[in-house]
């Protein structure tokens, strides 16, 4: 992970590179990227513009285990609760929301713990806020927000490089990382968390935007 340099403006959220040197460093360390590259077009990961990180990490928990479509169902009914939409998405109004109604809106019991752990810790002063996220280095902000219970290491990796933008995050035990990597490195079997990890090693500083390019793979023509 990398070491922060400076602090985006978390407000109109950016990338903290500029994608094209990024893409001309991953041709020139590893071409057979370069082909994927080709082969799937610009860059285009588009980052979201969650108003906190606690509003960022309670969708996540949302996400979690399930379809795009069934997360933002359930996610539309949660912020119904709390206005309608992020900005009324507090901490305190979490706290004060019954597991009754949390549950009616459709999550799981271990969700409900997890975002009320979450809340608690937010509401208590125990995380940064989304400006002050902005400022931590990539490792200190997983070994903080892994904390949270329901929140893994995977989570945090989304936050980094969904929120905040940052141009070095390998999500090694991804499913979906595994199975372009095996795609685009014409693997037989998903590979290990080694074996893209040492590769990885050819894309640094900007294994964020090989890792968006691996995803694409997945959705490249059979053949």
């Amino acid at each position: 992970m990398t070491a922060r340099r400076s602090s985006p403006a978390v407000d109109s959220p950016s990338y903290e590179f500029d994608p094209r040197v990024a893409i001309a460093h991953l041709r020139a360390s590893d071409p057979k990227l370069g082909a994927l590259i080709d082969a799937v077009g610009p860059f285009a990961m588009t980052l979201k513009t969650t108003p906190s990180l606690f509003g960022a990490l309670a969708e996540s928990i949302v996400y979690q285990q399930l379809s795009g479509k069934a997360a933002s169902t359930i996610l539309g009914r949660v912020l119904a609760l709390h206005g309608g939409s992020h900005a009324g998405f507090t901490p305190g109004k979490l706290l004060a929301t019954s597991d009754e109604s949390l549950r009616g809106a459709g999550l799981s019991r271990p969700k409900v713990l997890a975002l009320r752990d979450l809340a608690e810790k937010a509401d208590g002063g125990a995380l940064p806020t989304l400006k002050q996220a902005a400022r931590l280095p990539d490792d200190e902000l997983i070994e903080l927000l892994t904390k949270v219970r329901g929140i893994g290491q995977w989570t945090v990796e989304m936050l980094l490089m969904f929120r905040l933008g940052r141009p070095d995050v390998l999500p090694v035990d991804d499913l979906g990382i595994r199975k372009g990597f095996a795609i685009a490195f014409r693997k037989r079997a998903l590979p290990e968390r080694s074996v893209i990890e040492k590769r990885g090693e050819r894309w640094k500083p900007y294994r964020t935007t090989a890792s968006w390019y691996l995803w694409r793979a997945n959705e490249l023509p059979k053949g």
